[in-house]
């Protein structure tokens, strides 16, 4: 094996959750800010945020394709502060999740420095479809097959009437 996660034959279109993955990764380093992942239901998931500092204006929150990215930055309210201590981080950041398909967001509030985000994943109708086993050589009726590509490579004519 080649060290792909999906490198096996079994894995058939998988390769989108293998980038989701090395996404992931990348993203994993920075630990600002701090948050917390909480299942609220059987369905739901609830992402926390602690964001001291920021108030609503300052924060952002957008889904991209498969992607949550949480962005936090701080404007100047143009009051000159002396700090004798800064221990509160005011720095801007962003904060991205991987999201699994059909993951989608229910509703985000800011409350005593803590920003929350719902998400939940829809229950899925379950489908059963029975497949038909026809003899081989036999056609069933109505069923179309796609026709394999019949490229054909295509030289220059050379007119050699002019001659």
């Amino acid at each position: 094996m080649s060290g792909r996660l999906f490198g096996s034959p079994m894995f058939l279109g998988f390769d989108h959750l293998e980038q989701m993955l090395e996404r992931a990764g990348k993203g994993a380093g920075d630990g600002y800010p701090p948050y917390n992942i909480e299942q609220i239901a059987q369905n739901g998931l609830r992402i926390t945020l602690a964001v001291a500092g920021f108030r609503m204006e300052d924060l952002q929150i957008t889904q991209e394709d498969n992607q949550l990215v949480v962005r936090g930055r701080q404007t100047d309210d143009g009051e000159e502060k002396v700090f004798l201590h800064r221990g509160i981080a005011s720095r801007q950041f962003q904060k991205a999740f991987v999201l699994a398909e059909g993951i989608e967001t229910g509703g985000a509030w800011l409350d005593n420095g803590l920003l929350h985000i719902d998400l939940f994943r829809p229950q899925p109708e379950v489908r059963v479809r029975q497949i038909e086993i026809i003899q081989g050589g036999q056609k069933r009726a109505g069923a179309t097959l796609k026709p394999r590509s019949t490229a054909r490579v295509l030289r220059p004519v050379t007119d050699v009437s002019d001659s």
